[in-house]
Protein backbone atom coordinates (compact mmCIF):
# COMPACT_ATOMS: atom_id res chain seq x y z
CA UNK A 1 0.00 0.00 0.00
CA UNK A 2 2.83 2.34 0.91
CA UNK A 3 4.65 1.40 -2.32
CA UNK A 4 1.55 2.26 -4.41
CA UNK A 5 1.28 5.68 -2.77
CA UNK A 6 4.92 6.44 -3.44
CA UNK A 7 4.50 5.57 -7.13
CA UNK A 8 1.55 7.91 -7.47
CA UNK A 9 3.55 10.68 -5.82
CA UNK A 10 6.48 10.09 -8.17
CA UNK A 11 4.18 10.12 -11.21
CA UNK A 12 2.58 13.36 -10.01
CA UNK A 13 5.99 15.02 -9.51
CA UNK A 14 7.14 13.90 -12.96
CA UNK A 15 3.95 15.33 -14.54
CA UNK A 16 4.46 18.61 -12.71
CA UNK A 17 8.06 18.81 -13.90
CA UNK A 18 7.04 18.05 -17.48
CA UNK A 19 4.24 20.64 -17.30
CA UNK A 20 6.58 23.29 -15.93
CA UNK A 21 9.10 22.46 -18.63
CA UNK A 22 6.46 22.76 -21.37
CA UNK A 23 5.26 26.08 -19.95
CA UNK A 24 8.80 27.42 -19.85
CA UNK A 25 9.48 26.19 -23.34
CA UNK A 26 6.32 27.76 -24.74
CA UNK A 27 7.09 31.09 -23.07
CA UNK A 28 10.64 31.25 -24.39
CA UNK A 29 11.38 33.53 -27.34
CA UNK A 30 11.38 31.38 -30.47
CA UNK A 31 11.20 32.28 -34.11
CA UNK A 32 9.64 28.98 -35.17
CA UNK A 33 6.95 26.75 -33.72
CA UNK A 34 7.53 23.14 -32.74
CA UNK A 35 5.73 20.51 -34.77
CA UNK A 36 3.13 19.84 -32.00
CA UNK A 37 2.38 23.58 -31.82
CA UNK A 38 2.17 23.79 -35.57
CA UNK A 39 -0.17 20.81 -35.66
CA UNK A 40 -2.44 22.27 -32.99
CA UNK A 41 -2.46 25.74 -34.55
CA UNK A 42 -3.16 24.42 -38.03
CA UNK A 43 -5.88 22.14 -36.72
CA UNK A 44 -7.58 24.97 -34.85
CA UNK A 45 -7.20 27.24 -37.88
CA UNK A 46 -8.76 24.66 -40.15
CA UNK A 47 -11.74 24.31 -37.81
CA UNK A 48 -12.11 28.08 -37.59
CA UNK A 49 -11.99 28.36 -41.37
CA UNK A 50 -14.55 25.60 -41.76
CA UNK A 51 -17.01 27.51 -39.56
CA UNK A 52 -16.11 31.07 -40.56
CA UNK A 53 -16.51 30.65 -44.32
CA UNK A 54 -20.19 29.64 -44.16
CA UNK A 55 -20.77 32.38 -41.58
CA UNK A 56 -19.19 34.98 -43.88
CA UNK A 57 -21.19 33.69 -46.82
CA UNK A 58 -24.45 33.99 -44.90
CA UNK A 59 -23.54 37.43 -43.54
CA UNK A 60 -22.38 38.55 -46.96
CA UNK A 61 -25.62 37.37 -48.53
CA UNK A 62 -27.73 39.52 -46.21
CA UNK A 63 -25.35 42.46 -46.63
CA UNK A 64 -25.61 42.13 -50.40
CA UNK A 65 -29.38 42.03 -50.21
CA UNK A 66 -29.40 45.19 -48.07
CA UNK A 67 -26.91 46.88 -50.38
CA UNK A 68 -28.96 45.99 -53.44
CA UNK A 69 -32.04 47.43 -51.79
CA UNK A 70 -30.17 50.66 -51.00
CA UNK A 71 -28.78 50.82 -54.53
CA UNK A 72 -32.25 50.36 -55.96
CA UNK A 73 -33.58 53.21 -53.82
CA UNK A 74 -30.63 55.47 -54.71
CA UNK A 75 -31.04 54.63 -58.38
CA UNK A 76 -34.72 55.54 -58.24
CA UNK A 77 -33.93 58.89 -56.60
CA UNK A 78 -31.14 59.66 -59.07
CA UNK A 79 -33.42 58.88 -62.01
CA UNK A 80 -36.00 61.32 -60.68
CA UNK A 81 -33.28 63.94 -60.32
CA UNK A 82 -32.10 63.28 -63.86
CA UNK A 83 -35.62 63.92 -65.10
CA UNK A 84 -35.65 67.21 -63.21
CA UNK A 85 -32.22 68.14 -64.59
CA UNK A 86 -33.39 67.39 -68.11
CA UNK A 87 -36.31 69.78 -67.69
CA UNK A 88 -34.03 72.45 -66.18
CA UNK A 89 -31.53 72.01 -69.00
CA UNK A 90 -34.23 72.57 -71.59
CA UNK A 91 -35.37 75.72 -69.78
CA UNK A 92 -31.76 76.90 -69.42
CA UNK A 93 -31.04 76.42 -73.11
CA UNK A 94 -34.20 78.27 -74.06
CA UNK A 95 -33.37 81.16 -71.71
CA UNK A 96 -29.82 81.30 -73.05
CA UNK A 97 -31.05 81.51 -76.63
CA UNK A 98 -33.59 84.15 -75.69
CA UNK A 99 -30.92 86.15 -73.88
CA UNK A 100 -28.62 85.97 -76.91
CA UNK A 101 -31.42 87.19 -79.18
CA UNK A 102 -32.16 90.10 -76.83
CA UNK A 103 -28.48 91.02 -76.59
CA UNK A 104 -28.23 91.02 -80.38
CA UNK A 105 -31.38 93.14 -80.63
CA UNK A 106 -30.03 95.90 -78.38
CA UNK A 107 -26.46 95.44 -79.73
CA UNK A 108 -24.91 94.73 -76.31
CA UNK A 109 -21.77 92.61 -76.33
CA UNK A 110 -20.76 92.89 -72.67
CA UNK A 111 -22.24 91.71 -69.39
CA UNK A 112 -21.46 92.16 -65.70
CA UNK A 113 -21.44 88.38 -65.43
CA UNK A 114 -18.59 87.89 -67.93
CA UNK A 115 -15.27 86.87 -66.41
CA UNK A 116 -12.22 84.63 -66.85
CA UNK A 117 -10.82 82.36 -64.15
CA UNK A 118 -7.22 81.56 -63.20
CA UNK A 119 -6.42 78.99 -60.53
CA UNK A 120 -3.73 79.62 -57.90
CA UNK A 121 -2.16 77.94 -54.88
CA UNK A 122 -2.03 79.67 -51.48
CA UNK A 123 1.65 79.75 -50.45
CA UNK A 124 1.50 81.75 -47.21
CA UNK A 125 -0.86 83.56 -44.86
CA UNK A 126 -0.31 86.57 -42.61
CA UNK A 127 -0.24 85.56 -38.92
CA UNK A 128 -1.68 88.95 -37.95
CA UNK A 129 -5.41 88.65 -37.25
CA UNK A 130 -5.93 92.39 -37.86
CA UNK A 131 -4.37 92.46 -41.32
CA UNK A 132 -5.77 89.48 -43.20
CA UNK A 133 -3.61 88.67 -46.21
CA UNK A 134 -2.65 85.53 -48.12
CA UNK A 135 -0.04 84.96 -50.81
CA UNK A 136 -0.64 83.05 -54.04
CA UNK A 137 1.75 81.57 -56.61
CA UNK A 138 0.48 83.64 -59.54
CA UNK A 139 1.64 87.10 -60.56
CA UNK A 140 1.98 89.57 -63.40
CA UNK A 141 3.48 86.93 -65.67
CA UNK A 142 0.27 84.91 -65.28
CA UNK A 143 -2.04 87.85 -66.07
CA UNK A 144 -2.84 88.78 -62.46
CA UNK A 145 -3.62 92.45 -61.80
CA UNK A 146 -4.32 94.54 -58.73
CA UNK A 147 -7.95 94.52 -57.48
CA UNK A 148 -8.93 91.30 -59.26
CA UNK A 149 -11.48 89.29 -57.28
CA UNK A 150 -10.30 86.10 -55.57
CA UNK A 151 -12.63 83.29 -54.52
CA UNK A 152 -12.87 79.60 -53.69
CA UNK A 153 -15.40 77.17 -55.09
CA UNK A 154 -17.72 78.25 -52.25
CA UNK A 155 -17.58 82.01 -52.57
CA UNK A 156 -15.63 85.28 -52.70
CA UNK A 157 -12.76 85.70 -50.23
CA UNK A 158 -11.08 88.97 -51.25
CA UNK A 159 -9.19 90.88 -53.90
CA UNK A 160 -5.61 91.16 -55.16
CA UNK A 161 -3.73 93.80 -53.17
CA UNK A 162 -0.18 93.63 -54.59
CA UNK A 163 1.31 91.91 -57.64
CA UNK A 164 4.89 90.89 -58.37
CA UNK A 165 6.15 88.97 -61.38
CA UNK A 166 5.32 85.49 -60.11
CA UNK A 167 3.37 85.94 -56.85
CA UNK A 168 0.58 88.15 -55.51
CA UNK A 169 -0.84 89.26 -52.17
CA UNK A 170 -4.58 88.94 -51.60
CA UNK A 171 -6.50 91.09 -49.11
CA UNK A 172 -9.28 89.03 -47.56
CA UNK A 173 -12.80 90.30 -46.93
CA UNK A 174 -12.12 89.83 -43.21
CA UNK A 175 -9.33 92.43 -43.22
CA UNK A 176 -10.12 95.39 -40.96
CA UNK A 177 -8.82 98.10 -43.29
CA UNK A 178 -11.59 100.73 -43.51
CA UNK A 179 -11.06 101.08 -47.25
CA UNK A 180 -11.58 97.34 -47.77
CA UNK A 181 -15.10 97.34 -49.21
CA UNK A 182 -17.01 95.66 -52.02
CA UNK A 183 -20.26 96.68 -53.69
CA UNK A 184 -22.91 93.98 -53.14
CA UNK A 185 -26.65 93.46 -53.22
CA UNK A 186 -29.41 91.16 -52.03
CA UNK A 187 -31.85 90.04 -54.69
CA UNK A 188 -35.07 89.36 -52.79
CA UNK A 189 -38.53 90.80 -53.30
CA UNK A 190 -36.68 94.05 -53.84
CA UNK A 191 -33.05 94.67 -54.81
CA UNK A 192 -31.09 95.95 -51.82
CA UNK A 193 -27.63 97.42 -52.36
CA UNK A 194 -24.80 98.07 -49.95
CA UNK A 195 -21.15 97.35 -49.19
CA UNK A 196 -19.24 94.54 -47.50
CA UNK A 197 -16.85 96.31 -45.11
CA UNK A 198 -14.72 94.05 -42.92
CA UNK A 199 -16.01 91.87 -40.10
CA UNK A 200 -17.71 92.32 -36.78
CA UNK A 201 -15.10 91.38 -34.15
CA UNK A 202 -17.64 90.01 -31.66
CA UNK A 203 -19.48 87.66 -34.04
CA UNK A 204 -16.91 87.13 -36.79
CA UNK A 205 -19.57 87.84 -39.44
CA UNK A 206 -19.00 90.07 -42.48
CA UNK A 207 -20.63 93.49 -42.22
CA UNK A 208 -23.11 94.44 -44.94
CA UNK A 209 -23.32 98.21 -44.49
CA UNK A 210 -25.04 101.31 -45.90
CA UNK A 211 -28.35 99.56 -46.49
CA UNK A 212 -31.25 101.93 -47.09
CA UNK A 213 -33.26 102.37 -43.89
CA UNK A 214 -36.49 101.56 -45.72
CA UNK A 215 -35.16 98.43 -47.40
CA UNK A 216 -36.68 95.11 -46.35
CA UNK A 217 -34.09 92.44 -45.58
CA UNK A 218 -34.52 89.03 -44.00
CA UNK A 219 -32.36 86.37 -42.44
CA UNK A 220 -31.28 83.70 -44.91
CA UNK A 221 -31.12 86.04 -47.91
CA UNK A 222 -28.09 85.52 -50.15
CA UNK A 223 -25.57 88.35 -50.63
CA UNK A 224 -23.63 88.53 -53.93
CA UNK A 225 -21.42 91.05 -55.70
CA UNK A 226 -23.30 93.69 -57.64
CA UNK A 227 -20.73 94.31 -60.37
CA UNK A 228 -21.39 98.05 -60.02
CA UNK A 229 -17.96 98.77 -58.59
CA UNK A 230 -16.40 98.22 -62.00
CA UNK A 231 -13.86 95.62 -60.82
CA UNK A 232 -15.74 92.50 -59.77
CA UNK A 233 -18.19 90.59 -61.95
CA UNK A 234 -21.77 90.37 -60.77
CA UNK A 235 -23.28 87.39 -58.92
CA UNK A 236 -20.16 86.17 -57.09
CA UNK A 237 -21.35 84.44 -53.93
CA UNK A 238 -20.46 86.05 -50.60
CA UNK A 239 -22.77 84.55 -47.96
CA UNK A 240 -26.14 84.63 -46.17
CA UNK A 241 -27.64 87.22 -43.84
CA UNK A 242 -27.94 85.94 -40.27
CA UNK A 243 -28.88 89.16 -38.48
CA UNK A 244 -29.39 92.87 -39.07
CA UNK A 245 -29.86 96.11 -37.13
CA UNK A 246 -30.34 99.86 -37.58
CA UNK A 247 -27.29 102.05 -37.01
CA UNK A 248 -27.07 104.33 -33.98
CA UNK A 249 -28.26 107.35 -35.95
CA UNK A 250 -31.23 105.56 -37.53
CA UNK A 251 -30.15 106.48 -41.06
CA UNK A 252 -29.06 103.12 -42.51
CA UNK A 253 -29.13 99.42 -41.68
CA UNK A 254 -26.27 97.00 -41.17
CA UNK A 255 -26.65 93.27 -41.81
CA UNK A 256 -24.34 90.51 -40.64
CA UNK A 257 -23.38 87.91 -43.21
CA UNK A 258 -21.94 84.45 -42.60
CA UNK A 259 -19.48 83.88 -45.48
CA UNK A 260 -20.07 80.93 -47.76
CA UNK A 261 -16.30 80.40 -48.15
CA UNK A 262 -14.29 78.85 -45.32
CA UNK A 263 -11.62 81.43 -44.45
CA UNK A 264 -9.94 78.99 -42.04
CA UNK A 265 -8.91 76.61 -44.83
CA UNK A 266 -7.60 78.31 -47.94
CA UNK A 267 -5.48 76.01 -50.10
CA UNK A 268 -6.52 76.63 -53.71
CA UNK A 269 -8.20 79.80 -54.96
CA UNK A 270 -9.55 81.25 -58.20
CA UNK A 271 -8.54 84.68 -59.47
CA UNK A 272 -11.36 86.35 -61.40
CA UNK A 273 -10.70 88.69 -64.32
CA UNK A 274 -13.74 90.71 -65.26
CA UNK A 275 -14.53 90.64 -68.96
CA UNK A 276 -16.29 94.01 -69.20
CA UNK A 277 -14.89 97.50 -69.12
CA UNK A 278 -13.97 98.85 -65.68
CA UNK A 279 -14.67 102.24 -64.21
CA UNK A 280 -12.02 104.92 -63.89
CA UNK A 281 -10.26 104.50 -60.52
CA UNK A 282 -11.55 107.85 -59.25
CA UNK A 283 -15.14 106.62 -59.75
CA UNK A 284 -14.67 103.11 -58.40
CA UNK A 285 -15.93 102.48 -54.84
CA UNK A 286 -14.26 99.06 -54.70
CA UNK A 287 -10.69 100.28 -55.15
CA UNK A 288 -8.74 100.69 -51.94
CA UNK A 289 -7.84 104.21 -50.91
CA UNK A 290 -10.39 105.89 -53.18
CA UNK A 291 -12.86 107.99 -51.24
CA UNK A 292 -15.82 107.92 -53.56
CA UNK A 293 -19.02 109.88 -53.04
CA UNK A 294 -20.92 107.32 -55.10
CA UNK A 295 -23.55 105.46 -53.09
CA UNK A 296 -25.40 102.34 -54.19
CA UNK A 297 -28.69 103.10 -55.94
CA UNK A 298 -31.74 102.99 -53.74
CA UNK A 299 -34.93 101.21 -54.57
CA UNK A 300 -36.52 104.19 -56.32
CA UNK A 301 -33.53 104.56 -58.66
CA UNK A 302 -33.56 100.85 -59.34
CA UNK A 303 -37.20 100.84 -60.28
CA UNK A 304 -36.71 103.73 -62.66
Amino acid sequence: MQSFTNKRLIILLVCIIILVGLIGYSMSERRSLSWPEQFIQDSVGWVQSAFSRPAHLVAGFFENVEEMRNLYEENRILKSHLDEYAVLQVELNELRRENERLMETIDVNESLNNYNVRSALVIHRSPDRWNEFIGINRGEQHGIEVNMAVMTSKGLIGKVREVSQFTSTVQLLTDQDRSNRISVFVDGNETVYGFIEGIDEETGYLQFTKINIDAEIEEGQVVVTSGLGGIFPSQLMIGEIVDYETDEFGLTQTAYVVPSADFRRLDYVLVIERGTTSLHPSLNPDIEGVESDIEPPDEEDDES
